[in-house]
């Protein structure tokens, strides 16, 4: 049987690998979808990091992809009116170019939802608790990406049976993000109930992805226990390896910084702030090498020891459904 997310998506696997800044260069995403599962296109890193001109990486992707279907992550957050303006045209030609699946973050996605579904399309929108599924159910989303305690980067509080606990009844497929990086783990999430699971950590961890080799390293020698939140990256709690970089600057942002973001004329600038201090910080980490300041992981990263192509992960979790349960 088909999960709800195989059928809006029309993927073999109930698999996404998430948008990652910035980590999802071409090749990762149009070899996870070329697979059988879902790529997702995160704009600023095909952009901003691997130097593509957006509809031409789009193009670029489409062929390695081999016609297998991907998708576009759309970062709705109003920090101003240049980034809205931005991000519509940036959904509009993605439309433009064939791409039917949309996953939105942060801020309200009715807007996205109303353009993708006039144009036959669906989107699912990233919550962390139910307050915010319930803001994506009112915009008119058709599936929500759950990102619970267990993921990277961006994380949320809850275990992943608790958080499906509490939004299942909204009556939208749910996908898990975090925690999951070999296929037992996979197996578990959707017998427990989930309409597919998003990887990064995982993804990041194989032969497509070009972030620095040692960051690559870093997630096949790293224990969970060497997963820490830091708030110096965005202002909010950030899943990263502890890194001697890390232990020195500390994880907590200053008391001024913390009021700024609890301001409400203020917090908009603040968040602004931090939103360009860390995309030039990650660039320069995760893809230049130039120095190790912070590498985004989960805490799957117990299960990952080795560095593989995508397409051989896809083919595990894909036969990790089909197994018959003891």
């Amino acid at each position: 049987m088909l999960t709800r997310l195989q059928e809006h998506a029309h993927i073999a696997v109930p698999l996404i690998c998430g948008p990652m800044y910035p980590c999802s260069n071409p090749e990762l995403v149009a070899a996870v979808s070329r697979a059988g599962a879902l790529g997702i296109v995160q704009p600023i890193s095909l952009t901003y990091v691997h130097g593509h001109d957006y509809r031409e990486g789009l193009r670029l992707i489409a062929r390695l992809a081999e016609g297998k279907p991907f998708g576009v992550n759309a970062l709705i957050e109003a920090s101003s009116s240049a980034y809205h303006n931005r991000m519509v045209r940036w959904v509009e030609i993605a439309l433009e170019e064939g791409v039917r699946f949309f996953l939105t973050s942060l801020g309200n996605p009715r807007w996205v939802a109303e353009r993708v579904h006039a144009a036959g399309g669906v989107v699912y929108h990233d919550v962390t608790e139910r307050k915010w599924a319930e803001k994506g159910r009112d915009g008119g989303v058709d599936g929500l990406v759950a990102v619970n305690r267990e993921a990277g980067g961006h994380t949320g509080s809850r275990d992943p049976r608790a958080l499906l606990d509490e939004i299942a009844d909204l009556g939208l497929p749910v996908v898990a993000a975090g925690g999951v990086g070999n296929p037992a783990q996979f197996r578990a999430l959707m017998d427990m109930g989930y309409a597919g699971v998003q990887l990064g950590t995982r993804f990041i961890a194989t032969t497509e992805c070009n972030a620095d080799p040692a960051y690559q390293q870093a997630i096949v020698n790293a224990t969970s226990r060497e997963i820490v939140l830091t708030e110096r990256l965005t202002g909010v709690p950030v899943s990263v390896i502890k890194t001697p970089y890390v232990e020195r600057l500390g994880t907590t942002i200053s008391p001024f910084a913390r009021r700024l973001f609890q301001g409400r004329r203020t917090k908009k600038w603040i968040r602004t702030w931090y939103a360009l201090r860390s995309l030039r910080q990650l660039k320069r980490s995760s893809v230049d090498g130039a120095n190790q300041d912070y590498w985004q992981a989960g805490r799957s990263v117990d299960v990952i020891h080795d560095i593989r192509p995508a397409a051989d992960i896809v083919a595990e979790f894909a036969a990790a459904l089909s197994e018959v349960p003891a």
